[in-house]
């Protein structure tokens, strides 16, 4: 059986293709709307099953030996450090081979691009490049550009998931429905730039999430704009292996078949 970690849109891609080529698969999620768009890609071959429980190192390790796991794909979206790292030491200490599926980083040459290491950089730099800013990198640390919000005096937009889980924690924060648009992306060039225009945007924080997850159109739509763009920079981890296709992770699991 395959473990993957799958919380991403090319996540679910990479379980899909897994299941057609006849493998069985358990899948990681963290929300149930997770869920509902991972058995959304269920395919006939492999058998799919979701696992929607939290697990740490040790726990994924008892996981593994438990349920005879043979290989883990790590599919979390680009900034799940401890997910990552987790998984790492779970399958260093069950022995079962590691592979980590990274989409492809976008081009950042854009001029007014700043590039920081942390949430805490973003918000400050971004409250120092304009008074009206919006973000984009979801809702999981959404406190600290509030608090620098309020701090600078500027006035933040939040682009967040459509749920209800989601749109209480803004609303706990204290955010308006004016500075929430409640969407799921990844969203156009064209309407990328509507909305910044609609909120008056001076600024755009964003995350490195490639293009699947929609960055590349928020970087032309904020030059359409001649927006200053805060980008925080991917976590650089190592890997003791590394597929960027859906093909690799395939022939890597193949092998591993083929040798047991």
């Amino acid at each position: 059986m395959i473990f993957t970690a799958a919380g991403t849109q090319d996540g679910r891609a990479v379980v899909r293709r897994l299941c057609e080529a006849g493998y069985d698969v358990t899948a990681s999620v963290v929300s149930s709307y997770g869920e509902q768009l991972l058995e959304a890609q269920s395919a006939a071959g492999g058998h799919l099953t979701v696992h929607d429980t939290p697990l740490d190192a040790d726990e994924m390790a008892a996981y593994f030996r438990t349920h005879g796991v043979r290989v883990f794909v790590d599919a979390t979206h680009p900034y799940a450090v401890n997910v990552s790292r987790n998984a790492m030491a779970a399958c260093a200490a069950a022995d079962v081979p590691y592979i980590r599926y990274e989409r492809d980083l976008s081009d950042i040459s854009y001029e007014k691009v700043h590039l920081v290491h942390s949430y805490e950089e973003a918000a400050e730099t971004a409250a120092g490049l304009g008074r009206h800013i919006f973000l984009t990198t979801g809702s999981r640390n959404l406190a600290r550009f509030v608090h620098a919000a309020a701090e600078f005096d500027c006035v933040l937009t939040a682009r967040v998931l459509p749920t209800a889980e989601v749109v209480i924690l803004c609303t706990e924060l204290g955010l308006t429905p004016a500075q929430i648009i409640a969407m799921q992306g990844p969203f156009s060039r064209a309407l990328n730039r509507a909305m910044y225009e609609k909120y008056e945007a001076d600024v755009i924080v964003t995350k490195n999430s490639g293009t699947v997850g929609g960055t590349d159109a928020k970087f032309q739509a904020a030059e359409d704009l001649g927006l200053p763009v805060v980008v925080i920079d991917r976590p650089v981890l190592s890997y003791p292996h590394l597929a960027h296709t859906a093909e690799e992770v395939l022939t890597f699991v193949a092998d591993i078949y083929d040798r047991k």
